[in-house]
């Protein structure tokens, strides 16, 4: 299998189900930044992190890849089975939330990204998250999309950054607090 095909020099790409569409299609800029947002994971991943968070970015990144099919997929047109977004996906990210939060001081201040690297990462790749977010609404304002996929995305920037935070207090890092000057 060639990893190049010509077809897309035109400036258009195939859905699955085969629908041609504009590279800067809203579908394609959807999918194109959770791809971006996978790389970013994978990236946190290979950080000074612990173990268990690593085990858990993993399945964020097939989350990922699951979230990835659906969204390149024509929702009209396509036979092809998807696998699909489970709320037990979203309750993972909810509950490693909690855990982490038990061990973090109370959030009392905005917090300023920073600290270790690792940290860095992980709010780089929650602004992504949160473009990835606002890129699902606007395509599922003109074509169907999954609502838990829109549930999961949101959630996952509230876990990278609780993510980032763990990760400075696990390294004795402080937070970088925003303190308003009035």
């Amino acid at each position: 299998m060639k990893i190049y095909t010509k077809t897309g020099d035109t400036g258009y790409t195939s859905l699955i189900g085969g629908t041609r569409v504009p590279k800067h299609h809203i579908r394609i800029e959807s999918y194109g930044t959770v791809d971006e947002l996978n790389s970013y994971i994978g990236l946190i991943s290979d950080q000074n992190i612990a173990h268990e968070d690593k085990a858990i970015l993993k399945e964020i990144q097939d989350r990922l890849f699951t979230i990835g099919s659906s969204l390149a997929s024509d929702p009209e047109k396509s036979k092809m089975k998807i696998p699909d977004l489970h709320e037990e996906d979203i309750l993972l990210l909810e509950n490693e939330i909690d855990k982490m939060n038990e061990s973090l001081q109370p959030l009392k201040h905005f917090i300023l990204p920073g600290g270790i690297t690792a940290s860095s990462y992980c709010h780089l790749a929650r602004c992504v998250c949160r473009r990835a977010e606002r890129n699902v609404v606007h395509l599922a304002e003109e074509s169907f999309v999954d609502d838990k996929i829109t549930i999961y995305l949101n959630r996952l920037s509230d876990y990278l950054f609780t993510l980032a935070r763990k990760v400075n207090a696990d390294h004795q890092i402080l937070e970088n607090k925003w303190i308003p000057r009035v």
